[in-house]
């Protein structure tokens, strides 16, 4: 596992306090054991074959099957420690994961936290992530979702693409206006079909536009770049509508409310330290009240 971590023989050697030929002697036991080749190594870098990477997502969940059974014996009850992998969009942990984890490593300070930022859907076990927060369906049926709360979407555009193209008033009119398509993470496959909820009931529209994006930053500088109008959540554009360059439109019609989940590759043998930040980001988001559910209460 540290091999895999740290992509070096020597760092690991470093770690226990061994050498290099140790720890690859190690390795080697191991590819013996198992008859196959785990690791392709060359003298500047090392790569895992496809039997290491499923050898390691076994070591994983024997490793949290580990700390499991120290936290029932009340090892770790106290402060669950370690690492823990938390993959999420650069959007959601900009503005909703990295403000939070100042009040989760002092919660516990014994915990590190890794996050990787990308707008596509990771494999979590390929990847080794622990958790992620994603907006949107769920697919994948051999993921537990954790509900966290959903987030309200607006149709968004700057003020500067008004005054050249005018406001429509209908969703139909987004027909004959620049629409600015996210085509990343959940959404690709209905990318360019947007649904409304109005006074008259529920709509789709299909839209078009000369600019699509795998990312929602991208899809909110186009859109203070006067580019077009999209579908976000008005909270990404705070300053901007306050200081007037940006505007919610067709303000009769909302787009579905978008769920947000903690999602994980399985219910059992959950890691402690695991279990303490999925509790900790439900707890977190029910009482924010632009993605809560629970506004009401």
């Amino acid at each position: 596992m540290r091999v895999a971590e740290t992509g070096s023989f020597s760092a690991v050697a470093r770690e226990v306090g061994s050498t290099q030929p140790a720890i690859s002697r190690q390795i080697a036991a191991l590819e013996a054991h198992f008859d196959v080749r785990l690791i392709q190594r060359t003298t500047r870098s090392l790569t895992f074959t496809q039997d290491g990477q499923d050898l390691l997502a076994h070591a994983r969940r024997v490793l949290d099957t580990v700390d499991e059974t120290e936290e029932i014996l009340g090892k770790r009850r106290a402060s669950p420690s370690g690492t823990v992998r938390i993959a999420s969009s650069t959007a959601m942990s900009r503005l909703h994961i990295i403000p939070r984890l100042p009040r989760l490593m002092q919660r516990y300070p014994d915990l590190e936290v890794e996050i990787s930022m990308s707008e596509q859907v990771q494999d979590l076990v390929a990847e080794n992530i622990d958790v992620a927060i994603r907006a949107g369906q769920i697919a994948d049926s051999s993921l537990v979702a954790r509900h966290l709360g959903s987030t309200a979407r607006g149709m968004i555009v700057s003020t500067a693409y008004l005054e050249k193209h005018g406001e429509p008033q209908t969703p139909q009119e987004l027909a004959q206006h620049s629409c600015l398509v996210y085509t990343g993470g959940l959404a690709r496959a209905s990318a360019h079909q947007w649904e409304f909820d109005g006074p008259d009931g529920s709509t789709v529209v299909e839209v078009s536009g000369r600019f699509r994006c795998d990312s929602v930053e991208g899809i909110c500088d186009a859109i203070r770049a006067g580019l077009g109008i999209s579908r976000l959540p008005t909270w990404m554009f705070d300053e901007d509508i306050l200081q007037g360059r940006v505007v919610a439109i067709l303000k009769d019609w909302q787009p579905p409310r978008v769920p947000i989940h903690a999602v994980y590759p399985s219910r059992r043998h959950l890691a402690p330290r695991v279990r303490a930040v999925i509790d900790f980001f439900v707890n977190e988001f029910r009482l924010d009240p632009m993605v809560s559910d629970y506004t009401a209460l």
